[in-house]
């Protein structure tokens, strides 16, 4: 074979139809048939003793931390179940029993697999020893720990600049093992520190970060339950965030308000039957939104400047609509933003929106008299072009009421990976802290670089320009995650090396450099036991309180390492104890690891022992009204100019979203029943009107495309459905849509891909 053979790799994977079925949506969200639904993929996946046994300790104080989303535990766990239908899904998919070895890709080569979906490829079950993909070769085979070392050294030494590796890191991982990562990267000599953070909330925490001082959310879980009104704007907690749904279910038996802003009104918003309850099993569904605005996508600015041109209208008259002490305390720009709402006429606001009137009313005389708001977000707001302006916009409603740095009160952005948010704030981060690397410099004795190193956006770039060689991945499946598939599927096969650590099979183990390593590690739930001792991590919930996860599974096999132990040794195997960092040392301690994070990293403290039982806060300086790092020491209003897409007749306006039976790109079935859809995932949801103005019948096949400078990017392959969204507007799962944003096309500011909001033209397939 020639040296520089190319494997025939399906980047796609399989595009068949499945035997499609439509129903009603289930409207109310978890109850009964969430529990069913949770216990049978439990069941069937770790057997029953075993599913339970695990299943009581998640999210307890003694046990782990969900390997799912970021949303934080109560104070007072319940003993039966703190744990929700997407969590249960969660850890079956990572404890399960199904294992795969080099046995299995010597039957399979990496061209076969890659022909399947990615829910068939995810199916296969734990990896489960190291694994090598040589060049020339279509199979991985077996590869001892101790040369797949040797092996990324040799790499990493060949380059020409230590900015020709890249290190991407993904939520999943902890506290420990994010730490040590991007200390080795920064050791190399790079700030080459992409992570998803960058393509869902970075641009949470800048919006944050310019108006509040602080890129984090400011309240805590117990603030939901006595707030007067909570705003839950480009959200579906119902399918990925399914535990908020009790806080808010509490804030409603308080008094509470809720309203809902999306352009889909999703079930979890509209009924909630809590499990944790006995009326959760024989009573009646909650109803959780009082008002749904169904804004069309990427009109959130303009409905927030309706809604604060009718407030400011109302405090002509009624002067404690506004709180006009907390404004002259503690913010600057509120004149800028009076001459900014002047200039706007409310009836074309009201229009572009596309909210009624009556329905925007509906939530200012919610919103007029009470002063305990909270906004919760998610992507539905972050992955614009103006994702930055309309977090801000969001902000803006709240300065006004006073609704920051008190109880019951504050910013809420709901993180998607269980510890997002930690690996950011433990160092994970491709941008310069200047007081981090006098930290580093001071604590642990080497000079870290200086240099900004590449975000999600300028890997996708590096890589497909040939500017980087070796592509690690601490953990998720960049591929799918990533926009643009077929660039970045490219820019992936350019590398030398690419290296993932990994628990399950995914497309990203498929789609590899010339090299490739998958390096086996234990999942969340599992002990991590060394040396007779069993270890615990930390993690950093949504709210900015760490606490500790400790493992009570079976390690899948007896050749997983742990993300440290795996970290340690490839920083070991590197420097050949010529350097300043005792990486061995770290390794063999989690409790010196921790020590060292509470030395080098701002706000840790004490952490080996703070973290057990509840854990602690992190510092929070908006919980305490500190805006002294921001200009004239106040927080500030911002002025947010309003979207003009300027659609052409034929195009649409599409967003991605998730189905109920998947968690980011990891796809643990075919259903989503709080949308009426059984068995495929190649669907578009579609206004009924558009679709007969387009001569569109339901379950017609259509082909989705987008063109961004003059490149066309299709999605081939997807069944119309019509559904209840705004005219102009679509819906259509990713990562099967990913292939159609464009890389280069993302977030003033953050960077973060447009996922929601893709302009797109659709095309009937004969």
């Amino acid at each position: 074979m020639s040296q520089h053979y190319t494997r025939n790799i399906s980047v796609r994977g399989n595009q068949d139809f499945n035997t499609i079925k439509l129903a009603p949506p289930v409207t109310v969200a978890a109850g009964p048939l969430g529990v069913k639904e949770a216990l049978k993929h439990s069941f069937k996946e770790m057997g029953v003793v075993r599913a339970m046994g695990a299943l009581l300790k998640m999210n307890q104080e003694d046990g782990f931390d969900c390997p799912s989303c970021a949303w934080p535990d109560p104070e007072k766990a319940s003993k039966f179940a703190e744990y929700c239908e997407n969590g249960a899904k969660a850890l079956a998919d990572e404890a399960t029993t199904k294992h795969i070895d080099a046995l299995f890709f010597a039957q399979h080569s990496v061209e076969e697999l890659s022909t399947l979906t990615d829910y068939e490829l995810n199916k296969f079950g734990r990896l489960i020893e190291p694994l090598v993909l040589r060049p020339n070769s279509i199979h991985y085979e077996a590869i001892s720990w101790e040369k797949a070392f040797d092996l990324i050294r040799d790499e990493l030494k060949s380059l020409d600049s230590p900015d020709e590796a890249i290190f991407y890191t993904s939520g999943r991982s902890s506290n420990e093992a994010a730490f040590l990562y991007g200390m080795f990267a920064r050791a190399l000599g790079t700030n080459n520190l992409p992570d998803c953070s960058n393509m869902c909330h970075e641009s949470s925490g800048i919006a944050l970060g310019e108006t509040l001082g602080i890129g984090k959310g400011s309240i805590k879980l117990e603030d939901l339950y006595e707030a007067e009104v909570v705003l839950i704007a480009g959200q579906n907690p119902g399918t990925n965030h399914p535990r908020m749904l009790s806080a808010l279910e509490k804030c409603k038996a308080n008094g509470g308000k809720i309203i809902s802003i999306n352009p889909l009104e999703e079930s979890g918003l509209v009924n909630f039957k809590n499990p944790q309850k006995i009326k959760g099993w024989i009573g009646a569904s909650v109803d959780i939104a009082d008002v749904h605005l169904p804004v069309k996508i990427n009109e959130d600015i303009p409905l927030i400047k309706a809604i604060l041109k009718k407030l400011y209208d109302k405090s002509k008259q009624d002067k404690t609509i506004f709180d006009h002490d907390f404004i002259k305390t503690y913010t600057d720009g509120y004149t800028s933003l009076l001459a900014d709402l002047e200039q706007y006429d409310l009836a074309s606001l009201v229009l572009q929106s596309g909210v009624s009137e009556s329905e925007i009313d509906a939530a200012v005389e919610l919103l007029a008299h009470k002063s305990k708001i909270v906004v919760c977000w998610a992507m539905g707001l972050t992955q614009h072009k103006n994702g930055v302006a309309t977090i801000k916009e969001y902000i803006n409603l709240l300065l006004v009421k006073g609704a920051i740095g008190k109880p019951n009160a504050g910013t809420c952005p709901v993180r998607g990976h269980s510890n997002v948010q930690g690996d950011r704030s433990v160092g994970i981060m491709h941008f310069v802290d200047k007081d981090l690397n006098k930290r580093i410099k001071e604590h642990l004795g080497f000079t870290p670089p200086d240099k900004e190193g590449f975000d999600v956006v300028g890997t996708l770039k590096a890589l497909h320009d040939g500017k980087a060689k070796v592509f690690m991945c601490l953990g998720g499946n960049f591929l799918m995650a990533a926009s643009d598939t077929e660039y970045t599927a490219k820019g992936l096969q350019n590398c030398n090396l690419t290296v993932q650590i990994s628990t399950k099979l995914n497309r990203s183990h498929l789609v590899t450099g010339k090299t490739a390593l998958i390096l086996p590690t234990y999942g969340r739930s599992e002990k991590d036991i060394k040396e007779g001792k069993e270890r615990f991590v930390t993690i950093e919930n949504s709210m900015g309180r760490v606490r500790q996860s400790k493992g009570v599974l079976k390690p899948a096999s007896e050749h997983l390492k742990s993300e440290p132990d795996i970290i340690a040794e490839m920083a070991t195997t590197y420097f050949n104890g010529n350097h300043s960092v005792h990486w061995g040392a770290l390794a063999g301690d989690y409790n010196l690891i921790r020590n060292t994070i509470d030395t080098v990293i701002k706000g840790f403290k004490n952490t080996n022992v703070a973290s057990k039982g509840v854990g602690y806060y992190l510092p929070n300086n908006v919980r305490n009204l500190d805006f002294s790092m921001l200009p004239n020491g106040k927080a500030q209003f911002s002025i947010n100019e309003i979207p003009e897409h300027q659609l052409k007749e034929n195009e649409f306006m599409l967003m991605t979203i998730r189905s109920h039976d998947q968690f980011n790109t990891t796809i643990y079935g075919l259903d989503d029943r709080y949308r009426g859809v059984y068995n495929e995932r190649r669907v578009l949801f579609m206004n009924e009107t558009d679709m007969k103005k387009w001569n569109l019948e339901k379950l017609d096949v259509v082909n989705i495309c987008s063109n961004y400078d003059d490149t066309l990017r299709t999605a081939f392959n997807f069944k119309v459905i019509p559904y209840n969204i705004p005219l102009g507007n679509l819906a259509a799962y990713f990562p099967e849509t990913n292939t159609i944003v464009p890389y280069n096309h993302y977030a003033d500011k953050s960077k973060t891909p447009i996922s929601k909001s893709i302009k797109v033209t659709v095309h009937k397939v004969a």
